[in-house]
């Protein structure tokens, strides 16, 4: 059955309206029961069915509902075993809240397969948002509950899909440790304030989920549950765990196969003295045997499919062709056996050959898509072991990674990987971040640097403070956005999924029409007996059955998109969708912002002019209204005011306009600073001069008058000219909007060589919005077919202020230097502060496209053929139906191939 966490009963729960008749303390666990004091004063409740109080302590709600700290329903793994570990339900409130789930799916093989998973799923009412993935074996979805638990859904599909499945758990903070004792026992015991949720691993092995905020790692282990726990071994990537687990399972049943078959075949094809009955008995227990054992779980799956989804798959095919050649195989022994042999004798090794180079195929097929994928794991890149340090580098302790937590220093030692994100303290090296950024040349890191997760330290030593958990920092961010892009799907995939869908009725409705015609070939045109014919005809529609394979045309698009994903990722370039890959190649127009993203977005104080005699007191003012603002102007000019010894006065009511700049209050005054053009400006005589030297202006008012401009200048990113031109060797559309002065903007175009139509200044978000409404309603050029197109605009901004552009064109790139509201409104993410990840991000989705084309193309024409000569269309050339079964083998591995070969191309 499956085993699941003990989430803890609400304390008031007897209150409720459906549990009033039961006593108050069924299933109630009181706060002493984790081993705390509980203050009389602050107790939550006085007695089972008293009303909830506020609570004074932290701690004593520790193990009721006051606070939102309760484990969430979660399946863990599908085992043969019996718990009496017992599920309740939150009564207080309700059913429990939406969550998110990520399954492990084993026993996937074909897009069948994944079609079977989204069809079952899909008709639960309590399932949202479902994404499913075949190469990644993965189903992830929102769980909302209603009349039906998680578990009982998971049962549900476990039973009508015949797939095992394992939950991933991948939110919040959590570490595997080996429990003292029975596992379930361990589940029952009091949980140390802070843990959430612990679930059942195996039977040494628990996950014990928590809130980094409230509990370390290490503390966790070493000190919460009374005695020290042992930490459990790594289990790394569940998905590739299960991925794996699947590859040995078939590889085994395939080498059994083999084994089984290999004597078949010696007593069919071997020059051995005469002795049919004995050679027939023997071929039919092995046959038998790998009919049942080898071939049997075929049998569930195609006739739940069947039945439950409505579905005739690829398991089908293998049912209908391997039970017709053994059946047969086994009457036509019996006639052997009753002395009335038939003219054509049994053929044992057809069916024991067919289902092992099915296998045969299976195995090759799973295994290339494993490697395939676990040969662009970014999880991989994390470092196992940590070196902790006091500040001064002194006291140094190794432990496991996984124990790191909050407010630690831990020491980066020459030539070592970096284990999590953090900001050094002392020390200085080169860092080599090629592996995560793409960069190749090493990055120089000092006292205040931060430093990234997976990353190579050079010959320098650093201590670091750690910034991010090693769940929670820039691999696992990384790996979070690669798997989001992997588990999407482009409109393409929609084709592919429609064209296999109608595959195995149309091959089945093939090989009837089959069968037909080539008995009537027998009985008329060759004058065989209807027996005879309809043996001949038998084996040309078993071979019709099993040689096609639908798997080439749905592996097509989903493998080349996992491996595009794993590329571009490690090019520095995150697709957040497939629809970007698909996209991408098709760009007709490229949108750029300004500040931060054509320049380097470090701003510097070039000009002042002041106006007034209390210079101090309005800049001490100026300084407390921007401080806290983090557009790149304002962060400029609030590094030069504090470097200029300048201290912040309190301001009030502090309100931003993106795109235009802030406004507050202090001393009953109205403060605002911002750009000319929002305050009324340009046109000033201390304003002009500056905009007219090309500055970016910066005005600060004080009720309406104007107290200070600011001229400041940014630089060209070193690869902008480049990046630009190449694009307009392309025949790409360049332009340039910014919120900036028309002076500043104007430098930059002509630098870039942008014509003047292409480029705008002062622009508010709703302004660039608008603009790239306007490039999305016109129409590009005509093509070589002489056939308007629609424009494929790409918009690349790094600010808050470009998010609803990012959103509105057709590809949102991000500058990962840029805000975190920016980045969730992007379609792509560059790693690095590098404009050539613009050309990267094209220059794959072309080969991308190009191989999903090849893909196409091979499938249709393998299938073609296999189907033409499996069903003797050619007479004199045909494939027989004991080596049908590569027919997977064959049209699959170039699709996987082709696949892989994207991580060789050169981009």
């Amino acid at each position: 059955m499956s085993l699941q966490s003990t989430p803890r009963a609400s304390i008031d729960s007897c209150c409720t309206t459906e549990a009033r008749t039961s006593t108050c303390n069924a299933g109630v666990r009181p706060c002493s029961d984790k081993g705390r004091e509980i203050d009389k004063a602050n107790a939550c409740i006085k007695s089972c069915c008293e009303e909830v109080k506020d609570c004074g302590s932290a701690d004593c709600c520790g193990d009721v509902n006051c606070t939102d700290q309760k484990p969430s329903d979660s399946i863990v793994k599908s085992m043969d075993m019996t718990t009496n570990v017992a599920h309740t339900t939150d009564l207080e409130k309700g059913s429990p809240g939406k969550e998110h789930v990520i399954l492990s799916i084993t026993g996937m093989t074909c897009t069948g397969c994944e079609t079977k998973l989204k069809r079952t799923l899909g008709t639960v009412e309590s399932v949202k948002n479902l994404k499913t993935s075949l190469i990644l074996a993965r189903a992830e979805f929102d769980f909302d509950p209603g009349p039906g638990t998680l578990a009982e859904v998971l049962k549900h599909l476990e039973r009508t899909t015949e797939f095992k499945c394992e939950r991933v758990m991948n939110q919040g903070s959590s570490i595997d440790l080996v429990a003292t004792g029975d596992t379930f026992e361990f589940v029952q015991k009091s949980w140390p304030l802070g843990v959430t949720e612990i679930t059942v691993v195996d039977k040494r092995t628990v996950n014990v989920a928590f809130d980094a905020k409230i509990v370390g790692a290490r503390d966790l282990v070493e000190k919460r549950w009374g005695t020290p726990l042992k930490l459990a071994p790594p289990r790394g990537d569940q998905t590739l765990e299960a991925g794996s687990k699947h590859v040995r399972h078939v590889g085994w049943l395939t080498l059994l196969s083999t084994a089984l078959t290999i004597p078949v075949l010696v007593m069919a094809w071997a020059p051995l003295p005469e002795r049919e009955i004995v050679y027939g008995s023997a071929s039919l227990a092995l046959a038998t045997i790998v009919q049942i054992v080898i071939a049997g779980p075929f049998y569930p799956k195609a006739l739940k499919s069947l039945l439950f989804s409505r579905m005739i798959e690829m398991d089908l095919l293998i049912v209908l062709s391997t039970s017709a050649a053994f059946i047969f195989s086994v009457v036509s022994f019996g006639y052997l056996v009753a002395g009335q042999p038939l003219s054509t004798g049994d053929f044992f090794e057809t069916s024991t050959l067919l289902v092992t180079l099915i296998m045969v195929g299976r195995y090759a097929s799973v295994l290339a898509r494993q490697k395939a994928v676990e040969s662009i794991s970014i999880r991989s890149l994390q470092a196992s072991t940590a070196t902790l340090a006091d500040q001064a580098g002194g006291r140094k302790t190794e432990i496991d990674a996984r124990l790191l937590q909050y407010g630690d220093v831990f020491q980066i030692d020459p030539d070592s990987k970096i284990p999590t994100d953090g900001t050094v303290i002392s020390g200085s090296s080169e860092v080599d971040e090629s592996m995560l950024t793409g960069e190749s040349k090493p990055v120089e890191k000092h006292a205040k640097s931060a430093v990234i997760a997976g990353s190579l330290n050079g010959s320098g030593s650093l201590i670091a403070r750690l910034t991010r958990l090693p769940g929670d920092n820039t691999i696992s961010t990384i790996a979070g956005m690669v798997d989001e892009a992997k588990l999407s799907k482009p409109k393409i995939q929609e084709i592919a999924d429609r064209v296999a869908s109608y595959f195995v009725p149309v091959v089945v409705l093939l090989t009837i029409v089959t069968l037909i015609i080539w008995i009537a070939v027998g009985v008329k045109v060759r004058k065989q007996s209807g027996a005879e014919a309809s043996v001949q005809a038998i084996t040309y529609a078993i071979t019709v059955l099993i040689v096609s394979c639908p798997c080439a045309i749905g592996l097509a698009v989903p493998m080349v998109i996992v491996i595009a994903s794993g590329v571009a990722a490690e090019r520095g370039v995150i697709y957040k969708s497939a629809n970007s890959i698909e996209l991408a190649y098709k760009t007709s127009h490229v949108v750029f912002d300004k500040t931060g993203t054509l320049t380097k977005g470090k701003l510097s104080v070039a000009v002042e002019e002041h106006l007034g005699s209390d210079t101090s007191t309005s800049m001490r003012l100026l300084l407390g209204l921007i401080r806290s603002i983090k557009h790149p102007v304002s962060v400029a000019v609030t590094t030069y005011l504090e470097t200029e010894g300048v201290l912040a006065r309190a301001v009030n009511d502090q309100k931003a306009f993106p795109g235009k700049g802030v406004e507050g209050k202090a001393c009953g005054r109205v403060l605002r600073a911002g750009n000319c053009h929002w305050l009324n400006l340009s046109s000033h005589p201390k304003v002009r001069p500056i905009l007219l030297r090309g500055f970016t202006a910066f005005c600060f008012t004080i009720d309406g008058s104007l107290t200070a401009v600011f001229g400041l200048e940014d630089s060209l990113r070193p690869d902008a000219l480049s990046t630009v031109t190449k694009l307009h060797r392309r025949g790409i559309v360049v332009h340039l909007i910014s919120g900036d002065d028309d002076g500043a903007v104007r430098s930059i175009a002509e630098q870039l060589g942008i014509p003047s139509i292409n480029f705008r200044s002062r622009c508010s978000p709703a302004d660039k919005q608008a603009y790239i409404q306007d490039l999305l309603a016109s129409t590009n050029p005509q093509n070589l077919a002489n056939t308007p197109r629609k424009p494929v605009i790409m918009f690349c901004g790094d600010g808050t202020n470009d998010a609803v552009a990012l959103a509105q064109a057709t590809i949102g790139v991000h500058m990962n230097e840029g805000t975190e509201v920016a980045k969730s409104a992007a379609d792509v993410v560059l790693m690095r502060p590098s404009l050539a990840g613009v050309i990267t991000t094209i220059d794959i989705s072309k080969k991308s496209i190009n191989r999903i084309k090849f893909n196409f193309g091979w499938s249709f024409v393998y299938n073609l053929f296999a189907i033409l000569l499996g069903a003797g269309a050619f007479v004199n050339i045909r494939i027989p139906p004991q080596f049908a079964g590569l027919g997977e083998l064959v049209s699959v591995l170039p699709v996987i191939i082709a696949a892989v070969l994207l991580r060789w191309s050169k981009i």
